[in-house]
């Protein structure tokens, strides 16, 4: 795929990947950014979804970088999550490559509304890191969430963050460890979904390319910011940022 490069959308590029990268670090939903601002390019949708996980690839590596240096990033239980989200990511991408991913739209939106009320009205939820000790039923739960979650966002995608997110949560990590696990998650479906539809033929590498460096930069200043801000800041950008996801969503859906 090629499109001619002109000097204003190569600004768009940059400028709207590093916000995307800078919000998608902390909370995820950088989508809510990156996917419009490659649509606006000209590119058809299904070659913007591909091409926004090449650059999104290039930000959620950094930002798990960041967040393992830091000690934000619990890898060892974190790392057998990887294949979950990963070959669940790949699936999606193939199944949206047969079916229409408007069909899981209403069930995107019901989460989204689920995840910031229970945020919003569980106030002192992840301030401390605690995680729980999940019996092998529970375990079981959590790791088919995971795929599903991975399957999500090759198939679809807003809000896959934030769903990471909301998991970890679930079972005792703070806000900042839970982000850290979720951009580690994040970047094995992301890679997936690349590998898949780099495949297919979708992805165009110099819009990809050019985004995902200003995604490296947005991740590293948007990491930064958060480590520094401590959970409370990231709570309150986790609910902006989710009800935000899902107001534009319910938009596009009904309007």
């Amino acid at each position: 795929m090629h499109l001619s490069l002109d000097p204003s959308l190569l600004i768009i590029l940059i400028v709207f990947g590093f916000l995307a990268s800078f919000i998608d670090s902390v909370v995820g939903g950088g989508g809510l950014i990156s996917l419009p601002a490659l649509l606006f390019t000209g590119m058809n949708p299904a070659g913007a979804v591909a091409t926004n996980k090449l650059a999104s690839t290039m930000g959620s590596l950094t930002s798990t970088f960041m967040y393992y240096r830091s000690g934000k990033l619990d890898f060892k239980s974190v790392f057998k999550l990887f294949p979950l989200t990963f070959f669940g990511s790949m699936f999606g991408a193939w199944t949206c490559h047969l079916i229409n991913p408007e069909v899981l739209k209403p069930l995107m939106l019901v989460m989204l509304a689920a995840v910031a009320i229970y945020t919003i009205f569980k106030k002192d939820w992840g301030s401390i890191s605690a995680p729980k000790k999940l019996s092998i039923r529970h375990f079981i739960i959590f790791m088919v969430a995971i795929f599903a979650i991975g399957f999500y966002d090759g198939f679809l995608g807003p809000g896959t963050g934030s769903f990471l997110i909301f998991s970890f949560l679930l079972i005792g990590f703070d806000f900042l460890k839970a982000a850290g696990n979720a951009k580690f998650l994040n970047f094995g479906s992301n890679i997936a979904g690349l590998l898949m539809f780099s495949f297919l033929g979708q992805v165009n590498y110099t819009y990809g390319l050019i985004m995902g460096g200003a995604q490296l930069a947005g991740a590293v200043c948007g990491s930064k910011f958060a480590i520094k801000r401590g959970s409370g800041y990231v709570r309150a950008m986790f609910i902006a940022v989710t009800v935000l996801l899902l107001a534009k969503n319910v938009y596009d859906y009904f309007i």
